[in-house]
């Protein structure tokens, strides 16, 4: 049997942890003895290097330099194109990083890592959980289940009452609400937004560094991707300098011009406070899809390294009027409860029991063509915020006569509408206005499955009362 361990794969870094010998959730270093590694790949022609040695060329070798393939999980067009015209997809790209915190488990636990459970964004869709799902397939692990981050960072935490989880990473940001009684961890609601996190305050700082460059005299930083990524790597820097004092210096050097540019917490906040106001509102609409009011919210938990950013603390404080939980390193604890929920996976409840009870981030529905307009609508059967796993049938009526029916499944709710696919169910030889009742599932890692069966009877037999009763329960189901 080889070892299960709980892994937090990251946009801008990963972890790995196991419960320990004494019952004890604990991150397992990677073989430079870092409790990270840098979700990052440089292709060398023969060779792969991850994390810290790929991250530091990024600078030299940026074309052949992958970073943040977790924001491409699910899309179809996501490539990563080397200078020697190799193609990657981002799940290629994460079982590469995933086979590294494998291989430095193995050396550090001294036997075989076979199974891992994984966590995403509360938010990701099905697409993207798949992907992470293949990853780890294809870095020779098992998944044995895929856990929104959210709820890990809760289970890390081990806190009692009404929780808000804010997890803002390098990627992505969840706000998650949570009940947590005597080891029953009940997810109330949550969303999230898989373009939002740590990498777009590095963005809006080199845009703002490169201006200040650009004023002083030096040529545009973002002209040349050697310099471009030497500004990320110093915005980065600077802003994590900005985490623990008021103000810093950043030196840029271009073309033979070096300019030291001076930069303060209060300008970076400035300049970043649009990105600031986007967690506000995810926070503030999480709390009123949870039935709650803010005084309801007994503990804030924090989680990834981007709710360092002392903007980020000061918001949900403000909010709530309450103080942030204390925890160690809050890029560590995704990776711990991820552990923790191994152990539950392999071993069932240890000391007092745990029960998870999550809920989908997405809506889950089909395209349908309304009987009164005509047009094309969405519909949503199992809506988002519900238990999971989750199993709702709805009825829908075909508009021709048919021998199948094609379903265009789809997720999100009202402006995010995403078609996930077409789903072909063969059905009896059937007339037109005949009934079909379709049933939608989540699973309790959110993959979806889609089946369905023919009615016995269709519209032209119906009473009127029958035809009434029918007629306010259905929507005729696009075909073809």
């Amino acid at each position: 049997m080889g070892h299960l361990i709980g892994i937090d794969l990251g946009t801008t870094c990963s972890a790995a942890a196991r419960i320990n010998d004494r019952g004890v959730p604990e991150i397992i270093p990677n073989r430079e003895g870092e409790t990270s590694t840098p979700s990052v790949v440089l292709f060398r022609a023969g060779t792969t290097l991850v994390g810290t040695t790929a991250a530091r060329s990024a600078a030299t070798e940026p074309l052949d330099v992958a970073r943040y393939a977790k924001r491409g999980m699910g899309e179809s067009a996501w490539r990563f194109e080397t200078t020697r015209g190799e193609s990657f997809r981002p799940e290629e790209v994460s079982a590469i990083i995933l086979k590294r915190l494998k291989e430095d488990a193995e050396r550090h636990l001294g036997g075989p890592v076979t199974d891992a459970v994984i966590t995403v964004p509360a938010h990701f869709d099905d697409g993207a959980r798949r992907a992470t799902n293949d990853a780890g397939a294809i870095a020779g692990l098992t998944v044995r289940r895929v856990l929104n981050e959210p709820t890990a960072a809760a289970l890390a935490y081990g806190v009692d009452g009404t929780v808000l989880v804010c997890d803002l990473g390098g990627g992505t940001v969840d706000v998650t609400a949570l009940r947590i009684h005597d080891g029953d961890f009940e997810t109330l609601a949550t969303s999230g937004d898989r373009n939002l996190g740590g990498l777009d305050w590095d963005d809006e700082l080199m845009a703002l560094l490169n201006r200040r460059f650009g004023e002083a005299g030096g040529p545009n930083l973002f002209d040349d991707e050697r310099t471009e990524a030497d500004l990320r790597d110093r915005a980065e820097a600077a802003k994590w300098e900005l985490t623990r004092v008021p103000g810093t210096r950043v030196v840029l050097t271009a073309d033979g011009v070096t300019r030291a540019v001076d930069l303060t917490r209060a300008e970076f906040e400035d300049s970043t406070s649009r990105l600031l106001d986007r967690v506000g509102e995810l926070a503030e609409s999480v709390v009123g899809d949870a039935g709650l009011r803010w005084p309801d919210v007994d503990r804030l938990l924090l989680a990834g390294g981007s709710t360092r950013m002392p903007m980020v603390r000061e918001l949900v404080e403000r909010l709530s009027g309450k103080e942030v939980e204390p925890f160690g390193d809050p890029e560590e604890v995704v990776a711990l409860g991820a552990a923790v929920q191994a152990h539950l996976v392999d071993h069932g409840p240890f000391g007092r029991g745990i029960t998870v009870r999550d809920v989908t981030s997405q809506g889950l529905g089909a395209l349908v063509r309304s009987e009164t307009s005509q047009r094309v609508e969405n519909v949503v059967v199992i809506p988002p915020n519900a238990r999971i796993p989750a199993r709702l049938t709805t009825r829908f009526r075909t508009v021709a006569d048919e021998t199948e029916i094609r379903v265009r499944v789809t997720q999100g709710c009202g402006d995010y509408v995403k078609v996930l696919g077409e789903q072909v169910l063969p059905i009896p030889p059937h007339p037109a206005g005949a009934f079909v009742d379709v049933t939608f599932a989540y699973d309790l890692d959110q993959a979806v499955s889609v089946g369905g069966r023919a009615g016995p009877v269709d519209a032209a037999n119906m009473d009127d009362r029958e035809r009434d009763r029918a007629t306010a329960e259905i929507r005729a189901l696009e075909v073809g």
